[in-house]
């Protein structure tokens, strides 16, 4: 399926997307009003190209139809419910009918074998077990694969340390964030990666940099991959990079007889060609419970069908960089965590753990920077007996931090330097920055 020719594929895609659109407008009253008001039907649907007819889904949706109205099957045929994150407003539930389960384990195979993870393989699940989809979905498509599962979920860093030291797992899932806390803390008890077996990273639930990559790779002295999916579509599993696409930064492969992508301008909702950089939405071909019509997933990528040397014919979207509704805008500046992240690290004194707090007093937007200093920094700083040496190191690194930001981003920040740990350790999604503009205020 992976290798399937472009004509083979279109056809697949083509004849599941009208016994989609025929699903839905039988058992759907939404997805039934939205294409009635179109004046669509399934027999609209020629071409792939018409696939531009048919209405966008977003998060709004699901939430004001919060819990079952997106649903289309009855809840006796739904075997699992999961939830977003609810990290940016209200969550939404997700349904799974045992079919929809099956899908999940196959793509989340598919992606361990296109990572290179074999059926001998052990693998040291660390993502979060429970309603977010990250550990299950990791977990069956292992156990499909024939590879051999650690559950460890996430949190107990040390014990998850213990572990790769016991089992000797070659392969590692989590997200970015923790696995470079892992690697922060094998630093910290000085243990040598010479006792720790691990060769692969499969990484993902958060945007991360290449400088981000660089580091796991360094410190953890593995290939990092990364995984790409989202509750709403099913989970992880909608694409996957491989080792020669992150070799040439080609993009992770998407499971097209699954999930039908396309990039849009996120401000017109125009299709937009091949290679061009926009918002990417995805249409679920064979979920059964909740199936989703172009769903508007809110992050930032562009899709390429340059042939990949591995030998998938599946398209590739570029990792995503950012998400849209983190994008930022401080004092008339547009950026992206993503681009503090980069900046901090490319500095050796600073870890990647930083917390962005924005706030407005009176008419004007303020920026506060809170960042770890790196583990090694700060024992030096320790080993100083002068406290007035300490204070001067401290005062010439924030000074270094303020004038990147300002070439980098034009933007001016108020630099807090904090010690190695104490900005916490998400196991999950890490939270990067506090907006306290919109929050009314309390007078405290």
């Amino acid at each position: 399926m992976e290798r399937l020719n472009q004509g083979d594929l279109k056809n697949l895609q083509l004849s599941r997307l009208k016994e989609l659109v025929q699903r839905l407008q039988g058992n759907s009253s939404f997805y039934r009003q939205k294409m009635k008001e179109r004046g669509i039907t399934s027999d609209n649907i020629i071409s792939l190209p018409d696939l531009e007819n048919l209405p966008f889904t977003n998060k709004n949706d699901l939430q004001e139809n919060y819990p079952f109205g997106l649903f289309v099957k009855p809840l006796a045929e739904v075997s699992r419910f999961h939830s977003s994150s609810g990290s940016k407003g209200k969550s939404t539930i997700i349904g799974y009918t045992k079919e929809d389960l099956a899908i999940w384990a196959e793509v989340c195979a598919r992606s361990l074998a296109c990572a290179g993870v074999k059926r001998n393989d052990i693998i040291q699940n660390s993502y979060v077990y429970g309603l977010f989809t990250g550990g299950l979905g990791v977990h069956y498509g292992a156990e499909l694969l024939g590879a051999t599962i650690i559950p460890a979920s996430g949190g107990m860093t040390r014990r998850q340390i213990s572990l790769l030291q016991e089992i000797q797992a070659r392969v590692i899932c989590c997200t970015p964030t923790y696995a470079l806390n892992i690697a922060y803390a094998i630093e910290e008890l000085e243990i040598p990666l010479s006792t720790i077996n691990l060769q692969i990273g499969i990484f993902g639930a958060e945007p991360w940099t290449e400088e981000m990559r660089r580091q796991l790779e360094k410190r953890l002295s593995l290939r990092a991959l990364d995984i790409y999916g989202l509750s709403e579509i099913i989970g992880p599993g909608v694409s996957m990079e491989c080792s020669h696409s992150r070799a040439d930064n080609g993009g992770l492969h998407i499971w097209e007889d699954h999930f039908l992508p396309e990039i849009i301008d996120p401000a017109t909702g125009r299709v937009l060609p091949e290679g061009e950089e926009g918002e990417l939405v995805l249409t679920t071909l064979t979920k059964e419970a909740m199936p989703l019509l172009r769903y508007r997933t809110g992050d930032i990528s562009s899709l390429s069908r340059t042939p990949c040397a591995c030998g998938r014919t599946m398209i590739r979207m570029a990792r995503v960089k950012a998400r849209l509704d983190d994008m930022l805008i401080v004092r008339g500046v547009n950026f992206y965590p993503g681009a503090v992240e980069k900046i901090l690290l490319s500095h050796p004194e600073l870890s990647a753990r930083f917390l962005l707090i924005v706030d407005r007093q009176k008419a004007l937007d303020t920026l506060s920077l809170q960042v770890e200093v790196d583990r090694q920094t700060h024992q030096k700083w320790e080993g100083v007996a002068e406290p007035s040496e300490i204070s001067k190191h401290r005062t010439r690194l924030k000074e270094e931090i303020k004038n990147l930001l300002k070439d980098f981003l034009a933007l001016t920040a108020e630099v807090e330097l904090m010690p190695p740990g104490s900005l916490g350790s998400s196991e999950a999604k890490a939270i990067t920055v506090i907006d306290k503009r919109n929050k009314p205020n309390t007078g405290n």
